[in-house]
């Protein structure tokens, strides 16, 4: 199955389970919500945050696989902590919302917090628009400033650490590697691509954040490498983000190299393009950024000027 109808598929079943909710009578709607909020029950009130999600989320029913995974992650969580702390989800006392967040900021990174939130408010926001609840118990929350620079969370990998996997990759997960570390495609972006979406010396990428396509142009390294990798699949990649995680990390034990998370490997292709172009606009145009202040941070990187100036003193 091609990307486009894999996505017109996965969009149509989205919608045919939104309407399970939508569908119903306006007080069916609030008395089936309300059950589900007082039982706790985490697959109805999923159904019912992923049918607001799909009805008035700002992607419609085109919501990427990982933010749907995000939500429900943040879902299960919530719901965790509220039957721990036995917490009516219609009915919350005044600080809940500041006390979960707190909660998660002694557990989880200022991101993923943030991510957290997302989804929980997006709950409320789906019973509230059932009629079940009238709470709003984080909408006044704000979580801690991060206060870390945004540059010092993305390390990226050498160009030594990268031809360091490469020596010790096959062609499939060399493949991987350069999808990330040439194309600087992101994790998802990679293992959702076909065959059909090389185009000579492009790539067309349909599977980007946001629901956005681009064109992105191969290094003659990844063209290269392209050629050895075995086609069993319409995929390039026949696996999932999980386990494309799992091989890098992996590949990394095999060679020694330390492992920063596969994302490092896009920074390394915005870093790198940035110190040979010194051209913003050219890192983000191949990286899909559609802010330029999103590529900063590889300017920070690829700058070594303070370092070896202060190095010289």
């Amino acid at each position: 199955m091609s990307t486009a109808n894999a996505l017109t598929k996965s969009t149509t079943q989205q919608l045919d389970r939104a309407r399970l909710w939508t569908g119903l009578a306006d007080d069916i709607l609030k008395r089936d919500a309300a059950k589900a909020a007082n039982s706790k029950d985490a697959v109805e009130l999923w159904g019912l945050l992923e049918a607001y999600l799909a009805t008035y989320g700002e992607s419609g029913a085109k919501v990427s696989a990982n933010t749907v995974r995000s939500y429900r992650r943040g879902l299960d969580a919530w719901l965790e902590f509220a039957n721990e702390r036995g917490i009516n989800l219609l009915r919350p006392d005044r600080d809940t919302g500041a006390e979960y967040t707190r909660w998660l900021e002694t557990k989880l990174s200022p991101s993923s917090v943030r991510v957290r939130l997302a989804s929980v408010k997006l709950l409320y926001k789906a019973l509230r628009w059932s009629g079940a609840s009238d709470a709003a118990p984080f909408g006044d929350v704000k979580p801690a400033k991060d206060k870390t620079a945004a540059w010092d969370k993305r390390e990226p990998y050498s160009h030594a650490e990268v031809e360091t996997l490469l020596e010790h990759a096959g062609s499939v997960d060399g493949a991987l590697i350069l999808l990330c570390g040439h194309a600087g495609l992101r994790v998802s972006e990679a293992v959702a691509l076909e065959w059909q979406d090389i185009d000579g010396s492009t790539l067309m990428v349909r599977s980007g954040k946001g629901g956005k396509s681009r064109r992105v142009n191969l290094s003659q390294a990844l063209s290269e490498v392209l050629q050895d990798v075995p086609r069993v699949d319409t995929r390039l990649l026949p696996f999932t983000d999980t386990r494309a995680r799992e091989r890098i990390r992996n590949l990394c034990e095999r060679a020694e190299v330390a492992y920063k998370g596969i994302h490092a490997l896009r920074h390394y292709a915005g870093t790198r393009l940035y110190a040979e172009t010194n051209g913003l606009e050219h890192v983000a145009r191949h990286l899909g950024h559609s802010s330029i202040e999103t590529t900063r941070v590889y300017a920070k990187w690829s700058d070594s000027t303070l370092k070896d100036t202060l190095a010289n003193w």
